[in-house]
């Protein structure tokens, strides 16, 4: 009888082993439920195996080579960070917001090259606004490029449906929206609402801007037009604003005061606000005559100076909590979920380049985030590209 092999250990620098797992967001007790004796590990008074520390990396979410350099490697968010000093997430980032920003990153730079390649002229509107610029004349701006006046709002039924427009019209203008929960197709990480809410990568050929999809739609769509105002004055950056934030950057407190120009104009606000109903009534009303969040009315109306702060502080808290007791619709449609999470304008461009045949397959799936061929014609289908979803013959 053969005597039992002994595995081999790996000789690995404990605080390389503590900055992987702090830089995850993990205590030593909630890895050691995973992997028995880690703390010896960390300690150095014992040491895994290769099996063992590949399942670390794997849990930790970490680059598996980066365990064995000399020293913890000092990560930096690549783009400017504006979240509020307040925030505990401030100048760090966790693997996941991290991991998120490169995927956006690669495929901003595939976008470009491709937009290039086409002799597409860049886009006037990325920044063409400055700090000094007027609020209001900025915001006017936007909305009527977007055609996501009053006016036009008044033809949807619900602010959920005018947010889905304008995401549309974002799009169409020229920006790569992308909208999701998880780090790329990986549902089993969520990425955290607390941590930061959107991020724009400003380019005048490819500018994009990502929403936290974990947030409400109602804080989505408040996002969305903060980050395009970023857009506007041509500043990239990781934001985790609200309606009622008062940050203390002067770029995040005009993105802020833009965007609630862009979906509440204060000089209609004030001729359609009705100080004889009481409070609730109006926001509900206001909020359908806009088409957007009670939470944006609320930071209009004491804009407006018919709130005090600590009215608006504890009304927005409790609207708030109402907001999210609110069921989220699940399941769907699989490939209208991809288009929202890698924008329609990118999709539809990567899909038809590689049926030309002038991107590979292998980095469309890539940047798409499957593997399967048969949910990439499929994808092409529902966007119109494919035409023949036996053959992937582009229209």
């Amino acid at each position: 009888m053969q005597p039992e092999k002994k595995k081999m250990k790996v000789s690995v620098r404990p605080e390389l082993l503590r900055w992987a797992r702090e830089r995850a967001g993990f205590t030593t007790e909630a890895i050691n439920k995973r992997i028995p004796r880690f703390e010896e590990w960390e300690n150095g008074v014992s040491s895994p195996t290769m099996k063992q520390l590949e399942h670390f990396a794997q849990i930790v979410h970490i680059p598996f080579g980066y365990l064995f350099l000399q020293e913890p490697l000092v990560e930096r968010v690549p783009i400017p960070d504006f979240r509020t000093p307040g925030s505990i997430y401030l100048n760090r980032a966790s693997p996941d917001l991290l991991e998120t920003i490169y995927i956006c990153q690669q495929r901003q730079e595939w976008y470009r090259d491709y937009a290039k390649m086409l002799g597409e002229d860049t886009y006037s509107f990325v920044g063409s606004a400055k700090l000094d610029d007027s609020i209001i004349s900025v915001a006017a701006n936007i909305r009527q490029m977007l055609e996501f006046g009053i006016e036009e709002r008044h033809y949807m039924r619900t602010w959920e449906e005018a947010l889905r427009q304008f995401i549309f019209q974002i799009d169409d203008l020229g920006v790569l929206v992308m909208i999701n929960s998880v780090v790329g197709s990986n549902n089993h990480r969520k990425l955290d609402q607390s941590e930061f809410r959107g991020f724009v990568l400003s380019d005048n050929l490819a500018p994009l801007i990502f929403i936290n999809g974990t947030d409400t739609k109602s804080g989505q769509m408040f996002t969305l037009a903060h980050e395009l105002a970023h857009l506007w004055l041509g500043e990239s950056g990781i934001s985790d604003v609200e309606p009622i934030s008062s940050p203390i950057s002067r770029i995040e407190m005009w993105c802020n005061q833009v965007a609630a120009e862009i979906l509440v104009p204060l000089a209609i606000l004030k001729n359609e606000y009705d100080d004889t109903n009481d409070l609730n009534t109006e926001l509900n009303r206001l909020a359908r005559y806009f088409k957007v969040s009670t939470l944006v009315i609320l930071r209009r109306i004491h804009d407006a100076g018919y709130l005090e702060d600590d009215e608006l502080w504890e009304i927005y808290n409790i609207e708030v909590k109402r907001l999210r007791t609110i069921p989220r619709g699940r399941g769907g449609n699989f490939y209208l979920a991809q288009r929202s999470r890698v924008s329609k304008r990118f999709a539809s461009a990567l899909i038809a380049s590689t049926l030309e045949g002038q991107t590979l397959q292998r980095d469309a799936f890539r940047l798409l985030g499957f593997a399967k061929h048969s949910t990439f014609l499929e994808l092409g289908r529902n966007l119109g590209i494919v035409r023949d979803y036996s053959s992937g013959i582009s229209s």
